[in-house]
């Protein structure tokens, strides 16, 4: 089965290795330690498919939060793991973004394996603040998601 490319892919496809070079400031001796690496081949190749994919982090519980989340927040990172700050919310706490952290991370292995990763098992982490219930203040709990990224 032929897979068409698109215009875009094959810009991409053909200027990969100079983007990369120029967004992470390698070197050409580092460059080609970079090319060396059959992994990175297999991600860079997967980035046409990538760039229309956010990763969601959603607010499920929220009781006691001194940063003010609220039940429906939510966190939007793009398919490498990149918080967009102007889909977020304007005050994230940073305890609750770090819990959620293993979650996004197995996200992108995920959408690099080309495994879908809604079907990851456990989706949900908590800030590490017990809750008024056992002598903290609060407490978060957070949902992630991958949806295609919307058209604006």
């Amino acid at each position: 089965m032929e897979v068409l490319m698109s215009s875009k892919d094959t810009l991409w496809e053909s200027q990969k290795w100079q983007i990369m070079q120029n967004r992470l400031g390698y070197n050409d001796e580092e460059m080609k330690k970079f090319q060396k690496n059959p992994r990175n081949e297999d991600i860079l190749s997967k980035v046409p498919g990538l760039v229309n994919k956010t990763i969601i982090a959603e607010v499920v519980e929220s009781h006691g939060c001194n940063s003010q989340h609220k039940i429906g927040d939510k966190l939007h990172f793009d398919s490498a793991g990149n918080l967009l700050t102007t889909l977020s919310p304007k005050r994230i706490c940073v305890y609750a973004l770090s819990a959620i952290m293993p979650q996004i991370f197995t996200a992108t292995e995920f959408l690099y394996a080309g495994i879908d990763p809604n079907q990851m098992r456990f989706k949900r982490a908590a800030c590490f603040d017990v809750g008024i219930e056992c002598g903290g203040w609060g407490r978060v709990v957070l949902e992630i998601r991958v949806e295609d990224r919307k058209k604006t």
